[in-house]
């Protein structure tokens, strides 16, 4: 990555020994576990394989569960966008948002488990329906009720010609999200893509209207006080990021770093999904919408058109083809819907190694914590091995810790360099810049 340019190297600040705070999943007082840094800045290099060894960002804070003691785990997950198939009710999702944007319909929702009225007709699906009207139409036309066909193959041949081969071809994801709209369509969607930068005028100029539609969401869905939500506390959640913003020659359009997609329907941002664009993937970091257009399921909508997004970046930058969806954490009902967009893998806590989801499962089902490795003499390929080629920035000079230990007489420091080190693994710990004061 660094070929095309000088970057600035990352320079982080570990925190030494471990977080205990309380679990935003189980409501665990004192259960959640993880160790964490301060990242002053990041290169995206640095930062894509740090989330391949189960780091995460909130702002410019990085973490890292500590898997084997925390109460609820949480496993890197990643889908594969270019196989990725939309489910029946992914697709629901789509064409939900097509009939509002197309006809200003608001979906009712299914006709089951509202409670029967007996006093009208039994609830079917419109194909059914449909049916039944060939079949009526079939018996108008042919007294004699010579019907075979269509009861042997549900039509006959004769009169329903099956249509071209493509058209049997099931809909690309693409194909369900840019459906075209009539021209006089009710409504307007366009998604924008801002770096996230004081100093993009775009940002800017939406920084008043997206802080207030994230207030409103945090109050409305999360029940925060005022007081929780202030500007302070977005921007340093959700502007602030570590991440340099890197534009190389074969990269992205965009480039990498931070970004916010912003959903505008009709002049005025209803969503806003927060990603990162790193080397090999799209980053989702958080999304908030308008309680008011909750109908739209614009968590579901805003995922499918984040991995429509990564499969458009890959036809440029062919080995940036994954969608990191966070954490997926089995013990937490809220979080396991990120399973469902498959094909997915999540990453084993202990070789860091990617593993279909569906090899994973049932060894969740039997315990919280697991290594999902299945061969037993498998190692973390990416360990620390030479703690002393790591970097120490230390009184404005850079030097490899091998040098810098000789100059300390404190020996707690030792163990706390050589915790980050394990943790950040061989190649991070030569690239970044650990501060020591």
């Amino acid at each position: 990555m660094a070929s095309w340019a000088a970057l600035s190297p990352s320079i982080v600040e570990y925190f030494e020994g471990e977080d205990s705070y309380r679990c935003g999943y189980c409501k665990n007082e004192s259960g959640s576990r993880s160790n964490g840094m301060w990242a002053h800045s990041m290169t995206v290099q640095d930062y894509q394989d740090l989330i391949d060894r189960g780091w995460r960002r909130s702002g410019k804070y990085v973490y890292k569960p500590v898997m084997n003691q925390t109460c609820c785990p949480q496993y890197t997950i990643r889908c594969r966008p270019l196989q990725f198939q939309p489910s029946k009710s992914h697709k629901k999702v789509l064409k939900k948002m097509l009939k509002f944007l197309a006809k200003g319909e608001i979906s009712k929702g299914n006709c089951e488990g509202k409670g029967a009225d007996l006093s009208k007709p039994p609830c079917r699906k419109a194909k059914e329906i449909r049916k039944e009207r060939k079949r009526l139409k079939l018996m108008q036309q042919n007294p004699a009720g010579e019907l075979e066909g269509f009861q042997a193959q549900g039509e006959p041949p004769s009169l329903f010609p099956r249509k071209a081969n493509k058209s049997n071809q099931p809909k690309s994801l693409e194909d369900l999200i840019f459906e075209s709209l009539p021209e006089n369509a009710s409504h307007k969607l366009e998604v924008r893509l801002v770096p996230v930068s004081f100093e993009d005028p775009e940002f800017k100029s939406s920084f008043s209207q997206s802080f207030s539609l994230y207030v409103k969401y945090q109050m409305a869905i999360h029940q925060d006080p005022p007081d929780e939500c202030g500007k302070t506390e977005f921007t340093r959640f959700l502007c602030s990021s570590p991440l340099e913003a890197e534009n190389p020659p074969h990269g992205p359009d965009c480039g990498y770093g931070s970004f916010h997609q912003q959903y505008w329907l009709d002049g005025r941002i209803i969503a806003v999904g927060v990603i990162d664009i790193l080397p090999y993937c799209v980053s989702s970091v958080y999304l908030y919408y308008d309680p008011d257009y909750s109908f739209l399921s614009l968590g579901v909508y805003s995922a499918l058109r984040e991995i429509g997004f990564t499969r458009q970046l890959h036809q440029k930058t062919s080995q940036l083809s994954y969608y990191y969806m966070g954490f997926y954490i089995h013990s937490c009902p809220k979080m396991k819907y990120k399973g469902q967009y498959r094909p997915s893998d999540l990453l084993c806590p202990e070789t860091y190694v990617w593993v279909p989801i569906e090899q994973c499962l049932s060894s969740l089902e039997n315990s919280k914590y697991c290594r999902f490795n299945q061969d037993p003499e498998a190692v973390d390929e990416g360990r620390s091995k030479e703690p002393d080629r790591l970097q120490v920035f230390h009184k404005k000079a850079i030097m490899p810790y091998g040098v810098y230990k000789k100059q300390q007489r404190d020996p707690s420091e030792e163990a706390a360099v050589l915790q980050y080190a394990g943790l950040v693994g061989q190649a991070c710990s030569e690239r970044m810049l650990l501060l020591r004061n």
